[in-house]
């Protein structure tokens, strides 16, 4: 289809937000921009129209292909966008860089100590 859709209902469709409410949340936040312009939730986009969207730490870039006024299989939501070349490479370097990283945040805890790990604890604070 090629008449003009709300923002939100078009993210939503195009299943980029898993629900309208968060894809309305996401524009009044700033997160997203059309044509290089913070919108507001009921800004129409077209096809031809470029969408930003920042979802967590990712930053996508897309050309509207179509438009939908329901949303439907994943098959069909494909249709609706083309990620640009340049988006595409910065996810993937993205990716790759926390790829390599490794994982992040505390140890993983041994689990409860044993009877031997608890005398040498106490020993060590003079009990």
């Amino acid at each position: 289809m090629t008449e003009p859709v709300r923002v939100d209902k078009w993210l939503w469709a195009a299943r980029l937000v898993k629900t309208r409410a968060l894809g309305a949340e996401a524009v009044r936040g700033g997160r997203v921009e059309v044509n290089g312009q913070r919108v507001k939730p009921s800004k129409d986009v077209r096809p031809g129209d470029r969408v930003q969207i920042t979802l967590s730490t990712t930053r996508l870039t897309v050309d509207v292909r179509g438009t939908a006024q329901r949303r439907g299989p994943a098959s069909e939501a494909a249709l609706l966008y083309e990620e640009t070349a340049e988006s595409r490479t910065q996810r993937e370097r993205a990716a790759e860089l926390r790829r390599l990283a490794g994982p992040t945040g505390a140890p993983e805890p041994g689990g409860r100590p044993t009877k031997r790990d608890r005398r040498r604890y106490d020993a060590g604070r003079g009990r």
